[in-house]
């Protein structure tokens, strides 16, 4: 029976999982990650820590397995030398802001990275963080046009260290912003415009590489194949079986992806986005990027000094009329605005506790509220959400956000969707099982209904709206 080393590598922690036909998950192990913050708006994450993370979850585990997966986080960024392979400076996380001022310099370029990406120009994805780290590391792009500096996405840098070759997923290439997704090809035009020689970047590979490993993973020997690599909100999408229509997935993590398939043209305030490259070749998909969700409700935890649970509790007594908006690098979609900034709105000498408690998680549900209205405009209805993440677990948000967006809210009970989801993809890829095998699959879910009607809910967007409007008031505006 074939047996998959399931890779979840994620901003706060690497999963490692054992995963047979049916979900199965017979082991597990896992190793925390840390993240920096060196300035205001810069989010830093150790390469070399990443990949030994990497190791650490996979120790201990001994079952024999047929083949590895990787799910991954996306837009996070690392630049290497070749020859010794270690990183020239930082990962730059998806959360860094520090290439503002590079995508306000290529201004001129928004409408063919729209047009020939997906994207929009925006310091979270790859591209600007990419032009920053080379001209940090390699100013005048010698090593770069050598070859003897790549650079890639962390999919990218997990392959080199695995296989010994500089490869990518075309999924995670289509998020950088120099993947023409129509041709499924770096673009020169664009390579040049960002100031990102082709020959840095790895090779775009399909979501089913099987490429063996140099190296011996935990269970894995030296030669097993990396049988699939997706992106982490990806591989949640195809655990879900998301090519089926009629459903959008949300996942709640440190931000929250919101996808659908779909081979829209245009989505005013979305990205189109490469899927996967996979059995019936290239899947393409609609979403929306939150920065901050369960990174604002740990923010707060935080400086509640309360566990999340506590924080859940404590927002059931809270105030509907107080409004956080958790721009702490921006904002994302439908609005895409960078230089939007953290409010709090409403707060008078009542405020307390449970309020900021409401309107923490209140927010996760209105931003997630205002992406499914884009996919909806864009015609997909966004009348069934499948949710998974880490704060699925508070029931109230969920309530919430089916109440919110007057939808019905699915919840999967499995918690490592992402790292099953690469799994069921290399199972594909191995012959394990197929995708009608997968279609078929029973799904542990539990599902939460609009209580309220939807001229209320008009009613509390309304007063969310008005709180981003004043979070992207302009510095001259507010003086």
């Amino acid at each position: 029976m074939t047996s998959v080393l399931a890779i979840d590598q994620g901003t706060q922690s690497t999963k490692a999982l054992i995963v047979g036909r049916d979900h199965r998950v017979t082991s597990r192990g896992a190793a925390p990650l840390d993240r920096t913050f060196p300035r205001t708006g810069w989010v830093e994450q150790d390469a070399e820590a990443i990949w030994h993370s990497v190791v650490a979850a996979t120790e201990g585990i001994t079952e024999q397995v047929d083949g590895i997966s990787l799910s991954t986080q996306r837009e996070t960024v690392v630049a290497w030398d070749a020859s010794t392979g270690l990183p020239l400076g930082p990962a730059l996380s998806w959360q860094d802001q520090r290439a503002v001022a590079i995508c306000e310099r290529l201004a001129h370029l928004a409408g063919v990275v729209s047009s020939r990406t997906g994207l929009l120009l925006d310091p979270m994805f790859s591209a600007a963080k990419i032009a920053w780290l080379l001209d940090a590391y390699d100013h005048d792009r010698s090593g770069a046009r050598t070859g003897k500096v790549k650079v890639g996405t962390i999919d990218s840098w997990l392959l080199w260290r695995l296989t010994g070759q500089h490869l990518t997923e075309a999924g995670n290439a289509s998020r950088t912003s120099l993947l023409d997704i129509a041709a499924v090809a770096w673009d020169p035009e664009l390579c040049e415009g960002f100031g990102v020689p082709i020959e840095c970047l790895p090779k775009v590979v399909s979501s089913m590489p099987l490429v063996p490993m140099t190296m011996a993973l935990g269970p894995a020997t030296a030669g097993t194949p990396v049988a699939a690599v997706l992106g982490d909100s990806h591989a949640a999408l195809f655990a879900n079986a998301g090519w089926l229509p009629g459903s959008v997935k949300a996942s709640y993590g440190t931000g929250s992806s919101i996808m659908a398939v779909s081979d829209a043209d245009v989505a005013e305030g979305l990205c189109r986005t490469i899927a996967w490259d996979g059995p019936a070749g290239v899947t393409r998909a609609l979403e929306g990027n939150i920065r901050s969700s369960g990174a604002t409700l740990t923010w707060l935890c935080d400086l509640l000094g309360v566990s999340a649970p506590q924080l859940s509790d404590l927002a059931a007594d809270g105030t509907p009329t107080v409004h956080l908006v958790p721009a702490f690098g921006g904002l994302g979609a439908p609005y895409w605005d960078a230089r939007a900034v953290g409010v709090l709105d409403g707060l008078d000498m009542g405020t307390g506790r449970a309020d900021l408690a409401r309107a923490a998680l209140e927010s996760v549900a209105f931003q997630v509220s205002d992406v499914l209205s884009a996919v909806s405009a864009a015609g997909t209805p966004a009348t069934t959400v499948l949710a998974d993440g880490g704060a699925t677990a508070s029931d109230l948000l969920m309530q919430w956000q089916a109440d919110i967006a007057q939808a019905r809210v699915v919840v999967s009970d499995e918690p490592e969707l992402s790292a099953l989801g690469s799994a069921d993809l290399a199972g594909v890829a191995l012959g394990g099982w197929t995708v009608a095998d997968l279609e078929a699959l029973e799904r542990p879910r539990h599902e939460f209904t609009p209580a309220t009607s939807s001229a209320e809910s008009v009613t509390v967007r309304d007063g969310w709206a008005l709180a981003v409007a004043r979070a992207r008031l302009t510095r001259k505006e507010r003086s």
